[in-house]
C-alpha cells in the first residue's frame, strides 16, 4: 500500500467502509496516523472521532466490528477504502441499520 497523505485535510483522511461480500457502502469515518496504525495492528477498522477527540474502534461496544479483508487508497493517496466483514449482527449504523446511508436526498439532475 502506498504512503497515505494525511496532510491534505489537517492530519485526517476519509475512510470508506464497504461490505466485502455485497459491495454495499456501510459508512464513512476519518482516520489519523494513529488510528490508521491501530487498524493495521489489529485488523479492525479504527477511526479518529472528531467529536470526542479519541480513537474509536467501530463496534467496540456494539460488537459490530469491521474486520478488514482488504484496503486500498485512491489515486491521490488521501482516501482509504476498506472492504470488510462485519462481525456481530451486521448492523453497522448506530441507528440500527446495516448501512449509515439510508436517507434519500431529493435531487434535480440537469440534463443538458
Amino acid at each position: 500500500m502506498g504512503q497515505i497523505d494525511f496532510e491534505k485535510m489537517d492530519g485526517l483522511v476519509p475512510g470508506i467502509v464497504q461490505d466485502a461480500k455485497t459491495g454495499e457502502v456501510l459508512m464513512l469515518g476519518f482516520l489519523n496516523p494513529t488510528s490508521y496504525a491501530k487498524t493495521l495492528e489489529t485488523g479492525f477498522v479504527t477511526f479518529w472521532s472528531r467529536t470526542r477527540q479519541k480513537l474509536w474502534m467501530k463496534g467496540e461496544t456494539s460488537g459490530n466490528r469491521l474486520r478488514v479483508i482488504s484496503a486500498s487508497t485512491d489515486c491521490d493517496n488521501d482516501t482509504l477504502l476498506f472492504r470488510v466483514e462485519v462481525e456481530g449482527d451486521g448492523l453497522v449504523c448506530h441507528e440500527g441499520t446495516v448501512s449509515c446511508f439510508t436517507r434519500p436526498v431529493a435531487m434535480e439532475v440537469s440534463r443538458g
